[in-house]
This record gives structure tokens, C-alpha cells and sequence, in this order.
């Protein structure tokens, strides 16, 4: 059955503006390179150049946690994780994702991470959002 879209006569049109359009509260992930207000790490908060900061401070905090397997440096393992994580609406850390050449690796790269301190969430039109995050971490042997 093929039924016509068109309008009939009698059928009453209504003006646009009568639509009333409810703002939905719908939860989105704003990516770290697009979002109006960068989640602000702990100590960045009087920075000019927040993204900055954010990236600088997360440099330190991994450089300062990092501890290199010990069975990875023996088995010569070396190589880069990617890891993927969300800051999420309350600040913390959420949806941990990582790959690397090897489960050692990964496990650290993890433990890393966790460890990250709470943050003040990012912001899209005032509103805090999701903000996912990825970062390498390279471990190499010397």
C-alpha cells in the first residue's frame, strides 16, 4: 500500500514556531581538541593556556608514576601503549582502553592512568561533557 504524503484540504497547518522543542539532556563526548572548556588538571587551574597545562601536566604525572616492568626489561620488551580514557561529567577517570606489544606494558600503562588525580570536568555551552582522552605511552629501554 502506497499511501500519498501530500495534504489534504481540510488538514490544519500550524506555524513552526508552535513546536515547542524540549533541550534534551543527552550525554556526549566532546573530543579533548574541539571542547570549549578543556578539563582542568589539579594545579592548572590559574593557567593562561589550559589545554597546555593539561598536556604538560599529564607528561609530569606519567614521567613521575612510571616504574618500567621489571619482566619486560628482562625479556627486552619495549614499545608504545596507546591508551584511551574518558574524563568524565564528575571529573574522574572512566572507559580505560589501551594497546600495546605486550600485557606487561599494558598493565603498567593502566596502573598509570588510574592513578590520575580527579579533574575538573571539561565543558561544552557551560555544561559538562565526557571528554575523551588518548596518549602513547613509549617505553624504551636505554
Amino acid at each position: 500500500v502506497i499511501e500519498s504524503t501530500e495534504t489534504s484540504q481540510e488538514e490544519e497547518v500550524i506555524e513552526v514556531e508552535d513546536v515547542d522543542v524540549d533541550e534534551m539532556e543527552e550525554d556526549v563526548d566532546v573530543p579533548f581538541a574541539v571542547i570549549e572548556d578543556v578539563p582542568i588538571f589539579p594545579g592548572c587551574e590559574g593557567a593562561s593556556d589550559k589545554r597546555a597545562c593539561f598536556n604538560e601536566m599529564m607528561q609530569k604525572h606519567i614521567r613521575k608514576n612510571f616504574r618500567y616492568p621489571e619482566i619486560a626489561q628482562e625479556m627486552g620488551v619495549q614499545g608504545r601503549v596507546n591508551v584511551m580514557f574518558t574524563i568524565q561529567k564528575d571529573g574522574s577517570i572512566g572507559n580505560i582502553r589501551y594497546r600495546g606489544p605486550d600485557k606487561n606494558l599494558e598493565a603498567e600503562a593502566l596502573r598509570i592512568i588510574e592513578k590520575l588525580p580527579k579533574m575538573t570536568p571539561g565543558k561544552q555551552r557551560g555544561r559538562a561533557v565526557r571528554v575523551p582522552f588518548s596518549i602513547p605511552i613509549t617505553f624504551k629501554l636505554q
